[in-house]
Formats: C-alpha cells, sequence, structure tokens
C-alpha cells in the first residue's frame, strides 16, 4: 500500500490503531512488507503526507498527458550552430548539470580537449588543456539549450547535429549523431582517429543523412520504438532492432538523393555497423518528449536526469529549471577483457533522459539480453526491474508496451514523492568509461541515481508550494 494513496492515516493513527481499526472491520491478520517511508525521515515523511493532494495530482496528469501525446518525429541534421543560435566560438556545452573544468573527471577534460582541437580553437590536445586551465572556453549543460548528448556529451558550433521535433507541442530538441563504438569522443577519447570520424560526420555523412531525412519528410519515431520493445530493445543499452528499423527506413531516401555510390555505401556501412546509431535519435527523442512537461505548477514528475561524471542533476516541472544534485554513483556491471572497476569513471551522460520518458533501465522488461550483459541478474529478472520502476512512476505509456509482461505500458513520469517515500532511485543503463582521458569505455552496467536529489527536489517543492 503507497503512503501517497492511503496512510496518510496510518501516519495520523499510528500502526497499533490503525490495527485495530482493521480488526473492527473483522481483519484478524494482515502481513505486508512494510519499511518506514522516507527512509525513517520523520521530516521528510510529515512532509510526504503533506504533498499527498489533489492539487499535485492533477497536475501531475497534465504533466504526464503532456509526455503521453507527444508526437516526436526526426526532421532533419543541420550543424549545431544553425539548431542553436546562441553557441559561439570557445562555448562548449556538455553532458549534465552545470560543472566547471576544476572539477570535470578524467574522460570529461579528454574530450573538452579532443573537441576543442576538431573546431581549431587550440594547435593539439596540450594548448587546449592549457586552455581550458585559463578560462578560455564557456562550459554550459546541454540542457540549458535544448540538447542533450551521451556520455561526455559535447556540442560545439560545427557539430552536425539530429533534431527531433514533437509535432504535438511544435518544440524540437538535439543530439550529435552517434559516432560508433570503440574509442570515441563521448567515452573521453581524443586521438586523431577519433577526430578524422568526426571530421566526416561533419563534412559527408550528416549533410548525406539530412539531405535524405528532408526528402523523406522526417521519420516518424513513436511507432519505431513501440516496434523496438516488440524486437527486444529497451532504448538505452540496447538499440539493435531500432537501429535497423531506422536503416530500412532511411536506406531508400539516402539512395535516392545520393550521386556518390561511394559515399552512399560508406554511409549506408556505418549505420548497419553500429548497433547504438539509434540511442542519440532516442535521446533527442526523450528531450522533446519532456520539455513540454516542464513548469507546471505543482507538479512533482521528474523533467530531466543526468550526470556529468561528477554530479547527478535533476530537473523537476513544478520548480522549473532549478538543478538538485548530489554526487554521482559507481555504475555496476561487467567489464571489457583487461579492465576492472578500479579503472572505471563514475556515471555520466545526459542519456538518462530515456529513462526519464520510461526507457531503458525502466523498460528492462523488454530486454532480458541487457539484464545479463549489464550485470543486472539473470534474464529471467529482467521485469523486475520494470515492474519496480513503476512504483515510483505516475502513469503507465499505453503505446509502449512490453509483450513479455502481458503488454504492460513501461512505466511514465518519475514521481519524486514516491522515490523518497519507498526509497527505490531511478535505474539506469549505462556505459562506463575509463577514469583517464583518451581510452574510452571499459563496460556496461546500471547505476542508481542518488536519493539526494529527489529529497532536495522535494522539499523545494513544499516551499515553491507555500508548505514549509
Amino acid at each position: 500500500m503507497s503512503l501517497l494513496d492511503a496512510p496518510v492515516k496510518v501516519l495520523n493513527i499510528g500502526l497499533e490503531g490503525f490495527a485495530d481499526e482493521l480488526r473492527s472491520q473483522g481483519v484478524e491478520t494482515l502481513q505486508i512488507e512494510w519499511s518506514p517511508p522516507a527512509g525513517g525521515d520523520p521530516a521528510l515523511a510529515a512532509l510526504l503526507a503533506e504533498l499527498a493532494s489533489e492539487r499535485i495530482e492533477e497536475a501531475n496528469s497534465e504533466a504526464t498527458r503532456r509526455m503521453l501525446s507527444a508526437d516526436p518525429w526526426l526532421v532533419d541534421i543541420i550543424p549545431a550552430h544553425q539548431a542553436i543560435p546562441a553557441l559561439r566560438p570557445n562555448m562548449i556545452l556538455h553532458a549534465g548539470p552545470p560543472i566547471g573544468w576544476d572539477r570535470m573527471c578524467g574522460p570529461m577534460r579528454g574530450a573538452v580537449t579532443g573537441i576543442a582541437v576538431y573546431e581549431g580553437w587550440a594547435r593539439d590536445l596540450d594548448d587546449a588543456e592549457a586552455k581550458a586551465a585559463s578560462g578560455a572556453f564557456a562550459f554550459h549543460p546541454n540542457h540549458h539549450f535544448d540538447a542533450v548528448g551521451p556520455m561526455t556529451g559535447m556540442t560545439t558550433m560545427s557539430q552536425p547535429v539530429l533534431v527531433v521535433e514533437n509535432r504535438a507541442f511544435g518544440n524540437r530538441a538535439y543530439c550529435a549523431i552517434n559516432e560508433g563504438l570503440g574509442k570515441v569522443m563521448r567515452f573521453g577519447g581524443n586521438d586523431a582517429e577519433v577526430l578524422d570520424r568526426l571530421r566526416w560526420l561533419r563534412d559527408d555523412f550528416g549533410p548525406a543523412l539530412g539531405r535524405a531525412i528532408r526528402h523523406m519528410g522526417g521519420l516518424p519515431l513513436k511507432n519505431l520504438i513501440a516496434r523496438g520493445l516488440s524486437m527486444g530493445d529497451e532504448m538505452h543499452q540496447r538499440n539493435v532492432a531500432c537501429s535497423g528499423l531506422a536503416l530500412r527506413a532511411l536506406a531508400p531516401a539516402l539512395a535516392e538523393t545520393s550521386a556518390d555510390n561511394a559515399a552512399l555505401a560508406k554511409a549506408l556501412a556505418f549505420i548497419a555497423g553500429n548497433d547504438q546509431f539509434f540511442l542519440n535519435v532516442a535521446m533527442a527523442m526523450g528531450k522533446s518528449i519532456t520539455d513540454p512537461a516542464c513548469g507546471i505548477a505543482g507538479s512533482s514528475v521528474v523533467t530531466a536526469m543526468c550526470r556529468n561524471g561528477t554530479d547527478f542533476g535533476v530537473r523537476v516541472s513544478g520548480t522549473g529549471d532549478k538543478w538538485f544534485t548530489a554526487p554521482v554513483e559507481m555504475p555496476e556491471g561487467l567489464y571489457f577483457p583487461g579492465y576492472t572497476e578500479a579503472d572505471a569513471n563514475p556515471d555520466m551522460g545526459d542519456s538518462a533522459i530515456v529513462e526519464t520518458i520510461g526507457l531503458g533501465g525502466f523498460a528492462m522488461g523488454a530486454s532480458p539480453a541487457v539484464a545479463g550483459f549489464v550485470g543486472a541478474g539473470a534474464a529471467s529478472e529482467a521485469g523486475k526491474f520494470t515492474l519496480t520502476m513503476g512504483e515510483i512512476a505516475a502513469a503507465e505509456n499505453p503505446e509502449w508496451t512490453i509483450p513479455a509482461m502481458d503488454y504492460l505500458g513501461v512505466p511514465t513520469g518519475i514521481d519524486v514523492r514516491r522515490v523518497v517515500e519507498t526509497g527505490l532511485a531511478p535505474t539506469i543503463n549505462t556505459g562506463i568509461a575509463h577514469r583517464l582521458p583518451g581510452i574510452g569505455q571499459v563496460g556496461a552496467g546500471v547505476v542508481r541515481a542518488p536519493m539526494g536529489c529527489f529529497s532536495g527536489a522535494l522539499r523545494a517543492l513544499a516551499k515553491e508550494l507555500g508548505i514549509r
């Protein structure tokens, strides 16, 4: 029984009084699994009781209505400075909540120095590091500019970005193109191979794919996600099905708009050889879905989760653009041969926007293969992750269902009240980066969002509502 559904009475009369009332109704024995709400913190428990209001429920219904009625389409690929006119030279957007060079982790620093060389703002990596330390670069979160980025999340002027438009609300969101597997900038890679690939994405692949997407009038994403869930994807660690479905939809338009067979073959091979190609599309889609749910007075629904390798950040609808942060945690998972936990960096990336809309760790029941891959237990246990996350969600998505769980809709709309009440932190599927710059990915796993973000958000929401 949820504190938000009924036990305000339990708080008022105590457990003994509650038992007496049950006996008066003919119930002699009641066996329940119970733990104190809010981890036994009396102040937070009392706050939860005061926040169990019809006003908040109505606000949350509106927030989830906006998320569930979204109509996201991939409509273009354009240079970031065209998508985000506020971008300027020496301005670097990164994953996670705000952070400066002095607190950045190793892979984030590696990506910063690499992107500075790529943009021509530094002669080499050493020059870039010296400039970063001297304050030559302006750092801002992607989320402040309608954007998201995986892992280190670099977004700068000349990078091509995927454009996802939520046609139900008219807003757009952006994400850089997935670089592929191996040593890549999102995991802190910054050598010549990494930079050459970024230049190819900018000069050849991005413009070609942009022409194809415009030629076909855009790619609708909602039904594509539904099909991917039925084919074993959860859209964070496993994107094999959706990447294949996207390739099938895009290939004819790529062929029709290409005059160079060799370039066409390379573009098709790049998508076909990258099982995570669709991840960045899903991320921009997630941002486009959650942004219309921001700023609803009284709503306790989470509109963003992200991390920068140092801090984990959360935004809540009813508190607008304010960040609630706590130290980010270490992922638990499986490591590539030759690497161990000692090599790992704490979690990072804006990709937790996928969980924010009910995918990733929240849709683990659709993807049993991922449970074993990320070290989250046996494949048969995958559904338990989805059921557990359902306890902290305000709704289910009737259009994104899991066939193996009797077509259960993925849990949607994380409610900070339920997180604090139950002590169940959101589960996030994630990659694991090496703690040193320039090395790249060393494994994959799951991580829990830190509870401090949600208790802080709860207190701020109460203050916003004039409760205390």
